[in-house]
């Protein structure tokens, strides 16, 4: 069965309408040559003639005619397609894996207030782990997350924030009467994680982070939520690191410090497709691009494998 050109049977509807090569290619916008090629094709695929050529113009053949409502049709409902999706308006939606880091949901509130008639949607789930299957299907559009090592192919990233590293402890903690405290104050001393799952992205960044200032890093659950984890430093003497935006559960026997000295910071991107066309994307990917900070290396700390991508060019 031969395999019908769509641009070929556009070019055979067209010049019937015009009932010349000439304007049907310029109706088209493409050239005479062009058209004539398009037609050439048809025909051949077909093993028949749909038009005849002479000085007054182009005429139908009795196949010509027998194929031309058949050609409208498929041109029809070609046009149809496309206009469905065109007018099809669907969110941008965005991972931010938890509603409840600030800076990723205030970069996405920032750009849907500054982009008129912005649609967004803001999905959850584990992170990177998770994120490149889902931009990968299209389920969703963008992601933020940190991006340790070498992506596939179709993935790009742009660094999107830095988030200053903060220690949560309790008010009977040694280090609750402080305002921020040094790294070095740290090491040696248990912090309690039980969030970091095993192969994900943050627990990479903190084992690492623990690696480098003799910080052990304690991630025995189980993992009970933000709530549990709050109540836990409060009643139990641990001390874990949380993200300075973090919106943590309010409990007034919990004392939250900025570590510094340098401060380390966890690295967040906005992740994407590199064929995904969503109008709004490239809008998105420019409005985080345009607040992005880099990296102090005088003052924050950042893992090896983060630091040239966050770094100033």
């Amino acid at each position: 069965m031969a395999e019908l050109d769509l641009g070929a049977v556009r070019a055979f509807v067209a010049i019937t309408e015009d009932r010349s090569f000439s304007e049907a290619a310029v109706g088209l916008g493409i050239s005479q040559q062009a058209i004539s090629k398009r037609i050439a094709r048809l025909e051949s695929g077909l093993g028949l003639t749909l038009l005849f050529r002479s000085r007054n113009g182009a005429a139908l053949t009795e196949d010509g005619r027998a194929f031309l409502p058949h050609a409208r049709a498929l041109v029809g409902l070609a046009d149809q397609a496309v206009e469905a999706l065109r007018g099809r308006r669907r969110a941008l939606r965005i991972d931010v894996l938890d509603t409840r880091l600030a800076t990723s949901v205030d970069l996405v509130r920032a750009f849907h207030q500054a982009t008129e008639n912005a649609d967004v949607e803001i999905i959850t789930s584990n992170g990177l782990r998770s994120a490149r299957d889902a931009l990968a299907r299209g389920s969703i559009d963008a992601a933020f997350a940190r991006v340790g090592g070498p992506l596939e192919e179709h993935l790009r990233h742009v660094p999107a924030y830095l988030e200053p590293v903060h220690l949560l402890v309790g008010r009977d903690h040694p280090l609750a009467g402080r305002r921020e405290v040094e790294i070095e104050r740290l090491a040696g001393s248990t912090v309690w994680m039980p969030g970091n799952v095993p192969g994900s992205e943050w627990a990479d960044y903190y084992r690492l982070l623990g690696a480098a200032f003799d910080i052990p890093i304690d991630d025995s659950g189980p993992d009970f939520g933000w709530e549990y984890f709050v109540e836990e430093i409060a009643s139990a003497g641990r001390a874990g690191f949380v993200g300075g935006t973090c919106r943590m559960p309010w409990n007034p026997r919990v004392v939250q410090l900025p570590v510094v000295r340098p401060a380390p910071v966890y690295p967040c991107s906005l992740l994407f497709h590199r064929q995904n066309h969503h109008a709004m994307l490239a809008g998105l990917v420019s409005s985080v691009r345009a607040g992005f900070r880099p990296y102090d290396p005088g003052r924050q700390w950042l893992p090896e494998p983060d630091r040239a991508a966050f770094s100033r060019n």
